[in-house]
């Protein structure tokens, strides 16, 4: 068997348990959905997701309220976190918040790996508005516990 096909194998092996485990999760996590978030492209250390800004997420000001924001980048880092069927939690999180987002807004919020090692991972979180303007920037660092996200295929 050549190197390539190996290397062609496993990448798409990795891509498909990316998937399943997106899948598996997003079916359980009633948080996301509630706030009308939508998952979008997953794949390996890498997650998307998007939210529109309703009315019941603005603040006193008039926009949307950053703890909102916060669960969008959060969500998306523990479906990055979580693309290689291993269970990671949140070890800890910041973010800082560059502009406001407003009624009616999408946001689109982009995960993806920065390091992995043993159990420990730093994912950074870039939540967009519709404009391409940066909205937020999120850094997690995630710890791997016991488990899998996704049930095993059987076969």
């Amino acid at each position: 068997m050549s190197e390539a096909f190996d290397t062609d194998t496993a990448a798409q092996d990795a891509q498909t348990t990316a998937e399943r485990s997106a899948r598996a999760m997003y079916d359980r996590d009633v948080t996301s959905r509630s706030m009308g978030m939508m998952l979008g492209p997953v794949s390996p250390g890498k997650a998307e997701m998007t939210m529109t800004v309703r009315e019941d997420m603005l603040n006193g000001h008039g926009t949307c309220h950053g703890g909102h924001i916060f669960t969008l980048a959060d969500s998306t880092f523990a479906f990055a976190c979580n693309s290689h069927n291993k269970v990671s939690v949140a070890a800890s999180a910041d973010i800082s918040f560059l502009r406001p987002a407003r009624l009616g807004d999408t946001l689109t919020a982009r995960g993806r790996e920065i390091y992995l090692e043993g159990r420990n991972g730093i994912y950074d979180v870039e939540v967009l508005n519709e404009a391409g303007e940066v909205v937020a920037q999120f850094r997690g660092k995630s710890r791997t516990v016991r488990g899998e996200v996704a049930e095993p295929v059987s076969g």
